[in-house]
């Protein structure tokens, strides 16, 4: 069972909480997502970033970021995202998609529009350093 999986399943069981929390390890927080869309009715593929607090317009979709994590060094590469999304087509605005979307398992809690799909890449922009990371002042042993 994938990590994504397992992080699904326990958001299941559970209800309400964090990915951090759920995960095995810590969860490293970062401050932009990258992603990539597709529009189906012209084959556009566009790669975008979205940061924390500055929604991204993709065609009649804005697209805003709430969390962004990632797995660390030392475990399986993961990356989720906790997205809105929001179709303001013509003069109204409709909530189309809240929740978690996983870089690994992109169909998992996928985006279900007519005109345009939405995947997450990775995160990226830490937005501190995880706790016991070596400081890189001096990275080389015995160096002045």
């Amino acid at each position: 069972m994938t990590r994504a999986v397992r992080l699904t399943a326990a958001l299941l069981l559970l209800g309400a909480g964090s990915l951090p929390a759920l995960a095995a390890g810590p969860s490293i927080p970062n401050d932009k997502v990258e992603m990539q869309g597709l529009d189906k009715v012209t084959a556009r593929v566009v790669r975008f970033e979205v940061a924390r607090g500055q929604p991204v317009q993709f065609g009649t979709l804005r697209i805003q970021l709430d969390a962004c994590f990632t797995s660390p060094p030392t475990e399986q590469p993961e990356a989720a995202a906790f997205l809105l999304i929001d179709d303001l087509e013509q003069d109204r605005q409709e909530r189309i998609f809240s929740g978690w979307m996983y870089a690994s398992s992109p169909s998992l809690h996928a985006l279900e529009h007519p005109v345009y799909d939405v995947w997450v890449i990775g995160c990226s922009a830490p937005l501190e350093a995880p706790a016991g990371a070596p400081e890189l002042s001096n990275p080389v042993p015995g160096a002045g």
